[in-house]
């Protein structure tokens, strides 16, 4: 096959190409999920994949809320992320023991709920005089000028973190200053509902209306939001300022959303957006790679069985027969089942293994019919052996056929990875569409209403899916005759 016809036969099938809609369409999606795939880590982040499996790393996100766009579409807006760092803060030093620390933060109008909880962290202490620690009060001003007394003689160190809204101390202080507000009576810690401080959210109450007379009970369960500014103030006492340094250039106070970034949060606060991202490269580097392998395995296992005949064509076909009578989703689930979690590449293996046979059949019967060709006689009988006759002549005749399968055979191979992830025995080093999908339905996601959780996945893995499939389609109908008729 000479290199001119070649390059003519490239160029007609272009042309035929620009004319099928549906392969435009496809390319321009491939071109769009490699480029995403591609710019991942800068996107992102670069080392996402750690990072996903640390929930210390994610503590700062608020769990289980929707994007931020998910307000264009609902009357019941929830307010977003703020983060401040020092020069977002008031710091004042009334005495050389004392340090008042001021966030202001507006609670906006129309908005139904206040922040998810408070995060507080990156004080810096160098204890010298253990003994002479200093302590912390934090007091939440409302815009009633209510004063909420959320933590009193908090010994610090450089390890300390607050988490209003996580630590049931704070959340039974909101609880007994509730109580005072509306029954107009001091409770112990001890009389307050466990039950209530371990299970309901104890934060928007905080944003909320809170009057002599209402029902304590009430608040928790429906809070009637308060909106205005708000004041959260640290008060650090230092008894000790020449033996004890506190450092506060590191300092980071986050009001936790109700909602967050472009596809929300999980149940451990991870990004989903970054996950959706980042999993589109497992999924375009698995299928790609497994539609590829097993349809040159299948290539070269067809048409060497076709050529060579004879009961060398039997004895192969029979290990068709076998590989292809296996039902290959069960075989992989019980191989995941018994070694636990597989890597990424032993999955690639193993879809490789059980997914060449139906390319051999056809490649076979293809192959059948060329070696039949005037030219082949005239190759075998000027003494070229069965290889330079299999990979010079009979091969490059089904490359068009081979190019079609690699396109058509990638959604089934995404599928099947996302299968096993889904099931729990992907590999729990890598950031999948399926593994996220796993983590939603062991979570409940779905009977929950965290559908921000389920429909990016899965629509990732329909999209990839498509886009394959337009692309082959298009392939098959230029490269089929009769399709290209119909």
């Amino acid at each position: 096959m000479r290199w001119v016809d070649i390059k003519e036969g490239f160029k007609e099938f272009l042309e035929e190409f620009k004319r099928e809609k549906t392969g435009i369409a496809g390319v321009i999606l491939l071109i769009l999920l490699v480029l995403v795939a591609l710019t991942a880590p800068y996107t992102t982040m670069p080392d996402l994949p750690d990072k996903w499996r640390s929930s210390a790393y994610w503590e700062d996100n608020p769990k289980n809320v929707p994007p931020t766009w998910y307000n264009m579409f609902t009357s019941q807006k929830l307010v977003s992320q703020q983060v401040y760092y020092v020069d977002n803060l008031k710091i004042s030093h009334p005495s050389d023991t004392d340090t008042v620390i001021e966030a202001d933060y507006t609670f906006p109008e129309g908005y139904y709920y206040g922040p998810q909880g408070i995060i507080i962290k990156g004080i810096n202490v160098t204890l010298n005089a253990p003994s002479q620690a200093p302590t912390m009060d934090i007091y939440l001003l409302r815009p009633d000028g209510k004063k909420i007394p959320l933590l009193k003689n908090k010994q610090l160190s450089s390890s300390t973190t607050i988490s209003i809204g996580r630590d049931s101390t704070i959340s039974t202080n909101v609880y007994i200053w509730m109580v005072n507000v509306t029954e107009g009576r001091e409770i112990t810690p001890f009389e307050v509902p466990l039950e209530t401080i371990l299970i309901s959210d104890m934060v928007a109450p905080m944003f909320a209306k809170v009057e002599p007379g209402m029902d304590t009970e009430k608040i928790i369960e429906n809070p009637e939001p308060l909106w205005g500014n708000y004041k959260l103030i640290l008060e650090v006492k230092n008894p000790a300022p020449k033996y004890n340094q506190v450092d506060y250039n590191n300092i980071k106070m986050t009001f936790l959303g109700r909602s967050y970034g472009t596809m929300g949060t999980d149940y451990l606060g991870r990004d989903l957006w970054a996950g959706i991202i980042w999993g589109s490269r497992v999924s375009l580097t698995i299928g790609i790679l497994v539609s590829i392998f097993s349809t040159v395995i299948g290539l070269v296992y067809g048409v060497t069985s076709a050529y060579l005949g004879g009961n060398v064509d039997e004895f192969m076909m029979r290990i068709n027969e076998i590989f292809a009578s296996i039902p290959s989703l069960p075989i992989l689930i019980l191989i995941g089942a018994t070694l636990g979690h597989v890597t990424l590449w032993f999955i690639v293996v193993l879809l490789v293994i059980f997914g060449w046979m139906g390319t051999a059949r056809i490649a076979r019967s293809m192959a059948l019919q060329i070696k039949e060709q005037t030219y082949i006689e005239a190759a075998r009988a000027l003494g070229a052996g069965n290889g330079r006759i299999i990979f010079k002549h009979i091969l490059p005749q089904l490359l068009p056929y081979a190019f079609a399968v690699i396109a058509l055979s990638v959604p089934g191979a995404v599928i099947s990875e996302a299968s096993l992830s889904f099931l729990g025995i992907g590999d729990p080093s890598a950031v999948t569409w399926g593994q996220i999908l796993h983590a939603a339905q062991a979570q409940s996601a779905t009977t929950k209403g965290y559908w921000w959780w389920v429909l990016p996945p899965g629509l990732g893995i329909a999209v990839v899916g498509l886009t394959f499939v337009l692309i082959g389609t298009a392939l098959d109908k230029i490269l089929n005759p009769r399709l290209r008729r119909l």
